[in-house]
């Protein structure tokens, strides 16, 4: 057993069969090697290319800077976990994770409402699209996002690390995860269930309604378009941002927005890996294959005559 302090928590990891350690470990650090190297590539492809430096890539190379951050929060310590064994944090530790976690969650909510609105604005307004997203917009649009993103879990981190917790510290988990920690406290937690519905109808729940009601219009929009290579263009344009959504949206949402009784670690893991290392490392890869710009800026930049 690790020795710790009383005030500590154990993270115990995502498994206790020590058979599966060492194979889940390269699985692991492989697939945040995948989210580094994929992440950075789009942005240094965007950086280097004069003909990307539009606020589709903009937003796209915020992006992937906030996924690298999001994979960055939970998976070195899995990879210690994995490793050595169960891990030993302090509860301020433990809670600091658990808000920048929350934080950067929610600033790729808001993040990917703002991408939606400007993929309404350029399929919907294209002759107003140069006026309605120009550089001091998307500057604001993105800085606000960040802002609200790590202002929004702040009330809800606070209450939650002045809980009294009754039971071991000791979470079945690989990261400070809200619904495990919630299992530890000796109190009613409905009133900390109705924060979390308020949290998410605050920040989640709107930035969700106005992606859908974005993409509403967008699609619309797309099937009044006469020539059907206009509309595979258009469409193109708009497919790798939807496939994001809905794979961010839908795990994060089946996730936090519902009670605390209903939470299934056999369930919640896979979830919990789904959006916390699976995600992150698909997303530039949805991008770079469904998105012919990139592809052929890449192709320029390695000197390449076709990228798969």
């Amino acid at each position: 057993m690790v020795s710790h302090n009383d005030t500590d928590i154990i993270i115990l990891g995502i498994s206790d069969v020590p058979e599966l350690q060492a194979p889940l470990f390269f699985v692991f650090i492989l697939t945040y090697l995948l989210t580094i190297l994929g992440n950075l590539t789009i942005i240094l492809v965007i950086c280097l290319s004069p003909e990307l430096h539009n606020p589709m890539y903009f937003f796209l190379c915020n992006l992937s800077f906030l996924d690298i951050s999001y994979s960055s929060v939970t998976q070195p310590q899995l990879f210690a976990i994995l490793l050595r064994g169960p891990s030993v944090i302090s509860f301020a530790a433990c809670i600091t994770q658990l808000y920048i976690f929350m934080s950067l969650a929610c600033t790729e909510f808001v993040s990917l409402t703002a991408m939606s609105y400007d993929r309404y604005v350029a399929i919907c307004k294209p002759l107003h699209y140069s006026i309605l997203m120009n550089k001091k917009v998307c500057l604001l649009m993105a800085t606000t996002c960040w802002i609200v993103g790590f202002l929004d879990p702040l009330a809800h981190t606070v209450v939650i690390s002045q809980l009294p917790f009754c039971r071991p510290r000791i979470l079945n988990h690989f990261y400070c995860d809200l619904s495990v920690l919630l299992n530890l406290t000796c109190v009613d937690k409905l009133f900390i269930e109705i924060m979390t519905y308020v949290v998410g109808s605050v920040v989640a729940l709107p930035a969700f309604m106005l992606t859908l009601i974005s993409y509403v219009f967008i699609i619309s929009n797309i099937l009044k378009i006469s020539s059907t290579t206009g509309r595979q263009k258009a469409f193109s344009t708009c497919a790798s941002h939807l496939t994001v959504v809905t794979l961010f949206y839908g795990t994060v949402l089946i996730m936090h927005m519902r009670p605390s009784s209903q939470y299934f670690l056999t369930q919640d893991k896979p979830l919990s890996v789904l959006y916390t290392a699976i995600i992150p490392m698909l997303n530039p890869l949805i991008y770079s294959l469904r998105n012919k710009d990139v592809k052929k800026a890449l192709r320029k930049i390695t000197g390449k005559k076709k990228i798969i």
